[in-house]
This record gives structure tokens, C-alpha cells and sequence, in this order.
């Protein structure tokens, strides 16, 4: 049996490579913010594999298209590729979370059915309330790469984007309870 990953290791493969990007873009610039996320998403992969033996879908993806975007960005010397990069992660997961939802499988069961147990209404709900947050997610991306200067774009992609999820994850706090369901008992208890 294998023993549980460490504490450490979700927020660190979450978080890390974002936190990695901003400090390295104010001290020095895009270009090798760039280059420093898409090590440390790469890195993070590894760890996430060497501690447990498999790498998540999300995370695999979202690296994919940082090595692209990244990659695009450091190539041709612009900053359009990385700024869009966000629209299309957002954009994948809602077209993934849509079509599952079409389908009648709940994507979101499949990546956040270890931490919650939730009934078949509520795995729909969350479902399709995390499918339009992601779709405005890519088009409040695509409004601020626009509109705003490269620093507005870098806060509102890290501490920015992180904050309305964080809120958006505790507004999901009353249908979870709704629709959470009891942990099984083992036969005989």
C-alpha cells in the first residue's frame, strides 16, 4: 500500500508555478517569468509523479498549453501568447465540463469525487456552475488582455484569478451541503 502524498505537495503543484511566475515577472520581466513557469509546471509534474505515482488531467493539460503558449511567447518575442493562455485553459475545461454534462457523466465528479461524495443532482449542479465560471473566466481573460497593461493582466492572472475562484469555490458551499451525502459504513456496523 502506498503511503498518502504529503501535505505540501497539492498547494505546492497548484500554486507553485504561479507563484514562481509573478515573483520572477517583477523582478524580471516577462520574458524570463516565461521561461521560469514553464520549468516550474514541468517540475511540478515531476513531483506530483514522484509522490504519487500519477499526474492529474488539469494539471497535465494546463501544462500543455503553458509549454505551447510559453514556448510561442519566448519564440516570437510576445506577450499575446502567454496572456492568452488562460482563455484557453479556461475555455478547455468548459468545453470538457460541457460535454460531460452532455454526455450525462459529471466531469467534476472525476476530479473532485475523492474529496466530496455528493448525490447524482448535485455532481450535475456543480457541473455546469463550474462550466459558465470557466466561461467567464476566459472572457473576463480576454476582456483584461485587452483592455488593460501587461502588469494589470499579471495581477489580475495571479492573486486576481485565484481570488474569485476562492470565492466562486465558497459561493459551491451551500449546494455541496445540500446535495452531500453520507460516508458508507463498512457491512455489519
Amino acid at each position: 500500500m502506498t503511503s498518502p502524498a504529503p501535505k505540501w505537495l497539492k498547494p505546492t503543484v497548484d500554486f507553485g508555478p504561479l507563484a514562481v511566475f509573478l515573483g520572477l515577472y517583477w523582478l524580471k520581466g516577462l520574458l524570463p517569468a516565461t521561461a521560469a513557469l514553464m520549468a516550474a509546471t514541468a517540475l511540478a509534474l515531476v513531483l506530483s509523479f514522484a509522490f504519487t505515482r500519477k499526474v492529474a488531467l488539469m494539471p497535465l493539460v494546463t501544462a500543455f498549453v503553458v509549454g505551447v503558449f510559453g514556448g510561442l511567447t519566448l519564440w516570437l518575442n510576445d506577450e499575446t501568447f502567454i496572456m492568452m493562455k488562460p482563455t484557453i485553459v479556461y475555455g478547455l475545461f468548459a468545453v470538457v465540463l460541457g460535454g460531460g454534462l452532455a454526455l450525462g457523466k459529471p466531469t467534476v465528479k472525476a476530479v473532485l469525487g475523492e474529496a466530496l461524495r455528493l448525490d447524482d443532482d448535485g455532481w450535475r449542479a456543480l457541473s455546469l456552475r463550474f462550466c459558465l465560471f470557466f466561461i467567464a473566466m476566459a472572457l473576463l481573460n480576454e476582456v483584461v488582455r485587452r483592455v488593460a497593461s501587461l502588469d494589470t493582466w499579471v495581477l489580475w492572472k495571479v492573486p486576481g484569478s485565484m481570488a474569485l475562484t476562492f470565492v466562486f469555490m465558497l459561493f459551491q458551499m451551500p449546494l455541496i451541503r445540500r446535495h452531500m451525502q453520507d460516508e458508507p459504513t463498512a457491512a455489519g456496523e
